[in-house]
């Protein structure tokens, strides 16, 4: 496991009306969350990978299936997990470690981050999703990408 990682265990409670599920305590956390964001991607979408100086993230896969991946760029070592319906995990991952993800369904993704979105001063770094480290982790060799994470790719 990549240092600073930790997959947390969501356990979810169904009933006729539905399901609840608990998707964040501070207690299981470092640091805490200061900022929420939820995406939307169309399945073949992969946002990243990114990494920050000052913010840890907390990812969460609220509908469908999501592949995180996460890199630890002096080691070199990888994690590939998929999470959402069938596998209810949130993944913590320090800010210093790229990481990204790939809508392998449609899914309704939430991200809780430890600082606020500075526009002014963003810290938001790039490294390209295919690099050899992290390429064979993906399910697809052409991703649907922002322009910001295609201009890492060049």
């Amino acid at each position: 496991m990549i240092d600073g990682v930790r997959l947390i265990p969501l356990r979810r409670f169904d009933d006729a009306r539905g399901w609840f599920m608990e998707m964040r305590r501070e207690s299981w956390l470092p640091a805490p969350s200061l900022q929420t964001n939820i995406s939307f991607s169309r399945r073949g979408v992969i946002r990243g990978l990114h990494y920050h100086e000052r913010q840890d993230d907390l990812f969460a896969c609220l509908q469908g299936t999501a592949r995180v991946v996460v890199l630890d760029r002096d080691s070199g070592e990888t994690l590939s997990v998929d999470i959402g319906d069938e596998n209810p995990l949130a993944v913590y991952i320090p800010g210093a470690k790229p990481h990204g993800f790939e809508a392998l369904t449609d899914v309704l993704f939430l991200e809780h981050v430890t600082q606020e979105y500075d526009a002014d001063n963003p810290d938001e770094h790039g490294i390209p999703w295919d690099d050899p480290r992290v390429r064979h982790l993906w399910s697809t060799g052409s991703p649907i990408l922002s322009s910001r994470d295609a201009a890492a790719a060049s």
